[in-house]
């Protein structure tokens, strides 16, 4: 699991984020929750565990980092067995960020495994049509495919070897996307 930064179009003045708090930020602009709510959502036998998991610290890490850029808010506080839950909810601004990001195609072959399949799962959770990410997802991957197969004519040694990886990955990206969704005129 990496948390590497996922950047946001440059339109809008959100902070730079992880995964972690793009997923976290996104289960709560479609459900208003505590932490521990979330955390089971994405632990291994979680809803989205099965695609991302989240240990409990990266949760309440990014539930912290969250509040902090006023992306969510604190919405009413639960009793519980142990200490009191707060249950957090994305604010205007929040919701708004995770409508943009749903809707953004990743932009390397790698994050197709983590990230886009994160988007479907919550696009899916919230009863929407993913068709417009996939179609822009599509743009995204067809141009890195194409270079990838010009540049591997003129390789040799390891270049080669990691082209034709590279090459295969967004083959197999691609089909993938043929799966799920037809290609434009066929559905």
């Amino acid at each position: 699991m990496s948390a590497q930064p996922s950047v946001f179009p440059a339109a809008t003045s959100l902070p730079e984020m992880s995964l972690p708090e793009w997923l976290v930020l996104a289960i709560l602009s479609q459900q208003p929750a505590h932490g521990f709510a979330v955390a089971q959502l994405t632990a291994p036998g979680g809803d989205l565990g099965r695609v991302w998991q989240l240990p409990k610290a990266v949760v309440y890490r990014a539930i912290g980092r969250l509040h902090d850029a006023e992306l969510i808010a604190p919405e009413v506080t639960e009793p519980g067995l142990g200490p009191q839950r707060t249950v957090y909810a994305a604010t205007p601004r929040g919701h708004e960020a995770t409508g943009q990001w749903l809707r953004t195609p990743v932009e390397h072959v790698r994050e197709i495994r983590s990230q886009l399949l994160l988007k479907l799962a919550l696009l899916d959770r919230a009863g929407q049509d993913p068709s417009d990410l996939l179609r822009a997802q599509r743009a995204v991957l067809e141009p890195i495919a194409a270079a990838i197969e010009a540049s591997q004519a003129r390789s040799s040694g390891f270049d080669a070897t990691l082209l034709a990886w590279r090459r295969a990955t967004a083959v197999a990206a691609l089909d993938f996307l043929d799966r799920i969704a037809p290609a434009p005129g066929l559905g």
